[in-house]
């Protein structure tokens, strides 16, 4: 599995933190892409409906397709979500997909409160698909499982997805080990190297990047599931 590494960490330690690592470009934090860039192995852009959607504000969608318009030649360049509008009807989101104009270098997002015929759909005609939670679905919450478990009974066969998975906001070892994902992303070491510094206990590392570092690892320790097992 790809852990994709989000959250904007600052010019002065971003070379440290995502050198030989996989990163996530927001398009509401663009500020290290120029050193991802440079280190990282592979990057993917985010078109930031996530924060948009939480701070009631509209996305700039013509801003989105210049800024992939700009870097899709990139070589370090992975893929990059096609716009989708949180919480809202599928109609829209199909909307947001039909007026895609990069064809397969765009991920369309399937919301968990959307329908099963939505995501079989999205599924048989991309090669990637990636899930994004809702408000009462957030990752690793009950319904979240519950909701998870008919989701890949949908689009698994003999255990194995469709096509490729990819978990927004799910770079979890204890969400991402029982899923058959190809990826999936966090701005979890970032925002973490930020506080939550007990994890150190009395070893706390005085720079940044070097926490963002340490939770960053403990996490790639972890893989994804190779299959579906209801089992689990």
């Amino acid at each position: 599995m790809i852990h994709y590494h989000g959250g904007v960490i600052g010019k002065g330690q971003a070379h440290e933190f995502f050198r030989n690592r996989h990163a996530l470009v927001s398009l509401q934090g663009r500020e290290d892409l120029p050193v991802i860039a440079e280190v990282s192995i592979s990057f993917i852009f985010d078109n930031g409906a996530f924060s948009v959607w939480k701070s009631g504000k509209k996305m700039n969608i013509e801003k989105y397709y210049k800024w992939i318009e700009d870097w899709h030649r990139h070589p370090g360049f992975d893929w990059c979500l096609i716009p989708d509008v949180i919480e809202g009807s599928e109609k829209e989101n199909d909307l947001e997909i039909e007026n895609w104009p990069f064809g397969t270098i765009g991920v369309p997002v399937w919301h968990l409160n959307e329908s099963i015929e939505r995501l079989v759909r999205l599924a048989s005609e991309w090669p990637r698909i990636a899930f994004g939670s809702t408000s009462g679905m957030e990752p690793g919450s009950h319904k979240f499982w519950g909701r998870m478990a008919v989701v890949m009974d949908a689009i698994c066969s003999e255990g194995q997805p469709v096509c490729k998975l990819h978990g927004l906001r799910m770079m979890n070892p204890r969400i991402f080990q029982y899923l058959p994902l190809s990826s999936a992303d966090s701005a979890g070491a970032v925002l973490n190297s930020f506080k939550n510094w007990e994890r150190f206990g009395i070893y706390v590392p005085k720079k940044q990047s070097q926490r963002a570092n340490i939770i960053a690892d403990r996490i790639e320790a972890h893989n994804s599931a190779p299959i579906w097992n209801p089992s689990q």
